[in-house]
């Protein structure tokens, strides 16, 4: 541990960091006057994001940091890890069978709640499906030729498509893609040649938006009473659609206008005062730029792209496919995450309920979050104490 220290990628841990303290003062911002009106303090929230970003990085992300590189390569340790995620998933499936919709917040369940904390699955099982693929992949790196390609890809693909059939079946559209997301990029980068990897995104996008052009042109009855389709038409048509699921955007929209470059100030947003719902979760992104600017919501996502970038790099000068696997799996899961809910923001993507990584609220998001960077970081550090060891041998 004190040897790994000293090999501490500072490019990926100062990003991070600063992200978490910028989300635990966005976090109060934009929830204290919510709290206030309801007569809670107004604190608790950012109290609360404080303590989950301390329990996330001493419990998890440390140790993920402190381990043996080769223990996440071990056989026990994944299918443990991935055993346990499809647990869970299974249970909130079953928990939808038997309370059906009062189960269910935001048209999903998604959540198990154990008093003190929800814990959200699908944030277990995005890293666990990262490091199952990265352990698979590695084992078949080199046997991806013409011919046995889906031979060595079949039991991995079979795998992840169930669990996302667990996360759509909640229904959590966006969890879904972003298990997909992880499972196409690192087969892409997994050996698989180029010319195929190429077909399979060309020929997804173009189902994709042949389902999304079908489902607007039809707008069939049995799904208009959907939370999601009602979403989804919402994205459509905001101003429209306003009080039947577009306020959401439209109040996103008026939050970035409001604030315009500079923004009126920390804790003066108009909009998270009971006119943009979720404020802390889903739009925070839309709070911070009503009080910090344009120019404010601009550094944080360029923080969170400087930090993704950096993984990167660390995975493309990686010395085997395990932790290049890993640092694109890591990427990818970051990179999604910040698709989705910037798009949302912005009314460029559907709204899905994805919240920014590192700044919205939220327990499990931070644990398994704070975990993966320390995984990287482990991956990071055996990089740099390998490259040094061939260098005094040379």
């Amino acid at each position: 541990m004190r040897r790994k220290i000293h090999y501490l990628d500072y490019h990926i841990l100062i990003p991070h960091l600063l992200l978490v303290i910028l989300g635990v003062i966005l976090v109060y911002s934009a929830s204290s006057d919510i709290l206030l009106v309801n007569g809670f303090k107004p604190a608790t929230y950012g109290i609360k994001q404080a303590i989950y970003a301390i329990v996330a990085f001493t419990l998890f992300g440390i140790p993920m940091f402190a381990l043996k590189l080769n223990v996440f390569k071990s056989r026990r340790f994944v299918a443990w890890f991935l055993a346990i995620s499809i647990f869970l998933l299974a249970f909130l499936v079953v928990l939808k069978v038997i309370k059906g919709s009062s189960a269910a917040v935001n048209g999903a369940v998604g959540w198990i709640n154990l008093g003190f904390i929800s814990i959200q699955p699908l944030e277990i099982a995005k890293l666990a499906l990262v490091i199952y693929l990265a352990y698979v992949l590695n084992r078949r790196d080199g046997k991806f030729q013409k011919g046995h390609i889906w031979q060595n890809l079949s039991h991995p693909a079979l795998l992840s498509a169930f669990m996302m059939c667990l996360v759509i079946v909640e229904p959590d559209f966006g969890g879904t893609a972003i298990l997909f997301m992880i499972v196409l990029v690192m087969f892409s980068v997994s050996g698989v040649p180029t010319k195929i990897a190429l077909s399979w995104l060309v020929g997804i996008a173009l189902i994709v938006f042949l389902v999304f052009f079908i489902v607007i042109s039809w707008n069939p009855k049995f799904l208009q009473d959907s939370y999601q389709f009602q979403r989804l038409m919402s994205f459509m048509h905001p101003f429209k659609l306003e009080r039947k699921g577009g306020a959401q955007l439209v109040n996103s929209y008026y939050a970035i206008h409001n604030g315009g470059l500079f923004g009126v100030g920390l804790g003066n947003s108009m909009q998270k005062r009971g006119y943009l719902p979720e404020p802390y979760t889903d739009f925070i992104l839309a709070v911070a730029a009503e009080e910090i600017g344009a120019i404010g919501a601009i550094f944080i996502v360029g923080l969170l792209f400087y930090l993704m970038w950096s993984i990167m790099e660390v995975g493309i000068h990686a010395t085997t496919q395990f932790n290049a696997l890993i640092c694109f799996g890591v990427t990818t899961i970051i990179f999604t995450e910040t698709l989705f809910n910037v798009g949302a923001v912005l009314g460029l993507l559907p709204i899905t309920g994805v919240t920014l990584p590192f700044v919205s609220y939220g327990g499990s998001s931070m644990i398994v979050l704070t975990a993966s960077i320390g995984l990287v970081l482990n991956v990071a550090a055996n990089e740099k104490i390998k490259r040094e060891a061939e260098n005094t041998v040379a």
